[in-house]
């Protein structure tokens, strides 16, 4: 199977337009099912400290046999780390367990403004790019008031801000916000997880018209928003499946269909959510 498409960051790198995400399996499973979805075609990988799995997720990119430059591997500073000396060597521990010498796409995980030391760890982000030893820097559930003080401060803007994102909750400010600063939006949880989304019988339609799953067709809506998806899975069929969303295109009606259900938020709400 063919690898997905790239999508253009604003700092002139490159990212996949679909991913492997690897919460919450552990190391042995990871490192399985990484290396099955290398097989496939995945190129974008994306960890974190938290999920306790870069040492698996790094064995599983090295097994695949997949040239080190085709690979775009993400991990994320966790809440314990923030400030800057503090990035710096977590940023070198995940480095050392992914079994890389340089990451593609570094992310804070949650901005914790309780805390206040997200900037701190911007800074430090920064010269880890200057020093070569990531390329792309980024955000995670940031709302637009965490990237402006990130600006304000730095003059710098995230490539890329994942957040949840499903239909459930399609976060159209969110989204409409990253577009005029040239953020990439990628979602965590596009499938719902944790809900009855893949069984609501309007998203069974939309995919029975289309012939694919209707696992497929929430991945396709994410697509065409704009949205880098990174489902987790280590099914090999599943995993095969979700890839193959490049071949086919809903309609507006079907956008509406997939998309038109009360909105809620499956996970945690950036403004008090706390993960360290």
């Amino acid at each position: 199977m063919a690898p997905a498409p790239l999508r253009e960051l604003n700092d002139g790198h490159a990212l996949p337009a679909l991913g492997l995400g690897t919460y919450p399996l552990d190391d042995a499973r990871a490192e399985v099912a990484v290396a099955q979805a290398a097989d496939l075609g995945y190129r974008l990988v994306d960890t974190a400290v938290n999920y306790r799995n870069e040492t698996g997720t790094g064995r599983g990119l090295e097994r695949s046999g997949v040239p080190r430059e085709d690979l775009f591997v993400t991990t994320k500073l966790p809440g314990r780390d923030q400030g800057y000396e503090e990035t710096l060597a977590s940023f070198e521990d995940s480095r050392k367990r992914l079994g890389v010498e340089y990451v593609d796409l570094y992310l804070i995980h949650w901005p914790l403004p309780r805390v206040d030391r997200y900037v701190d760890s911007w800074k430090a982000m920064l010269t880890l790019r200057e020093r070569g030893l990531v390329r792309s820097v980024g955000v995670s559930n940031f709302t637009p008031e965490h990237i402006e003080r990130l600006e304000r401060e730095t003059g710098v803007l995230p490539a890329v801000n994942q957040i949840e994102l499903h239909p459930l909750f399609p976060q159209d400010e969110l989204r409409a916000f990253h577009s005029a600063k040239g953020i990439v939006t990628e979602s965590w949880s596009p499938l719902g997880r944790g809900s009855d989304l893949l069984d609501d019988p309007a998203v069974a339609d939309v995919a029975e018209r289309h012939g694919v799953t209707p696992g497929q067709a929430v991945l396709r809506w994410h697509v065409q928003l704009g949205a880098v998806p990174v489902p987790k899975s280590a099914d090999r069929d599943r995993q095969r499946a979700n890839l193959d969303v490049f071949g086919f295109e809903l309609s507006d009606e079907d956008m509406r269909l997939v998309g038109d259900r009360p909105h809620r938020r499956l996970g945690g709400d950036p403004l008090s959510h706390e993960e360290f």
